[in-house]
């Protein structure tokens, strides 16, 4: 009691104080500066952040209408389909990546009032896997 006393007479519980919220900061920073060192994928897979992107295109050269995307995405994004209805449990990566790639395609080209909206006319999806989160979709 006569030390707690001490120290708050002293001004000692105030410089602890101060001094936690520095710790406290530059573990913030030094946690901000780490996942500014990450690249995109890796960043949001620490957030536990959904993420997908377009890697690379690449277009027929003879056929300007022939091509593919190549994808890559983490766990998180898969989930986030498989809530959204697009896989189960037990499903291929790629498979539910697909599912939501011809729905996403579809929409596109239906809102461009290219194909009805009701009919599926997206033709064939080819995906090739390369890794455990990466497929290439022509």
């Amino acid at each position: 009691m006569i030390k707690n006393l001490f120290r708050r007479w002293l001004g000692i519980d105030n410089l602890i104080a101060e001094k936690e919220t520095a710790l406290a900061g530059a573990a913030e920073a030094k946690k901000a500066e780490a996942q500014a060192k990450m690249d995109p994928k890796t960043r949001a897979s620490a957030r536990g952040e959904p993420y997908v992107a377009v890697l690379d295109t690449h277009v027929n050269k003879d056929n300007i209408k022939n091509g593919f995307f190549e994808l890559d995405w983490n766990d998180e994004f898969i989930v986030e389909l498989k809530k959204s209805g697009y896989g189960f449990d037990g499903d291929p990566e790629e498979e539910i990546v697909d599912r939501w790639f011809r729905d996403l395609a579809q929409n596109m080209l239906a809102e461009a009032g290219v194909i009805e909206p009701e009919r599926n006319s997206a033709g064939f999806i080819n995906v090739n896997r390369i890794s455990k989160d990466k497929s290439v979709v022509s």
